[in-house]
């Protein structure tokens, strides 16, 4: 069974910097694409990165290109998102996701392909 769980949001200023972190079951990492979704309320929900956990190769969405990072540690099963220069745009709940391709990219995913998701961690940051 796939299981996920963030945490690590939280309240910040403008320009501050917060890490978020993706616990997972021991069979994601190197096996399963993980996306880091947000929605702020009245907005539909934004991929912001897309990871091939095989490689940790990240696809960013331009609006947190050069700003956000992500990163992993297998032994930890642990995903994390590294927010940087926030904006009060990027106020919204986050969460992670992890779905399977066996063809395509772990980028060419869609929303319905991401099949485990975890409960979501709020992130606001005021101007």
């Amino acid at each position: 069974q796939v299981q996920l769980q963030e945490s690590g949001g939280g309240s910040v200023q403008a320009g501050g910097s917060l890490r978020l972190s993706c616990a997972t079951s021991d069979n994601v990492i190197g096996d399963y694409c993980v996306g880091w979704f947000r929605q702020a309320p009245g907005l539909e929900l934004e991929r912001v990165a897309s990871v091939s956990t095989g490689s940790g190769y990240t696809v960013y969405a331009d609006s947190v290109k050069g700003r956000f990072t992500t990163s992993q540690d297998k032994s930890k099963n642990t995903l994390y998102l590294d927010m940087s220069n926030l904006k009060p745009e990027d106020s919204a709940m986050y969460y992670c996701a992890a779905g399977r391709t066996y063809v395509r990219g772990c980028s060419s995913l869609g929303r319905s392909d991401y099949h485990y998701w975890g409960q979501g961690t709020q992130v606001t940051v005021s101007s």
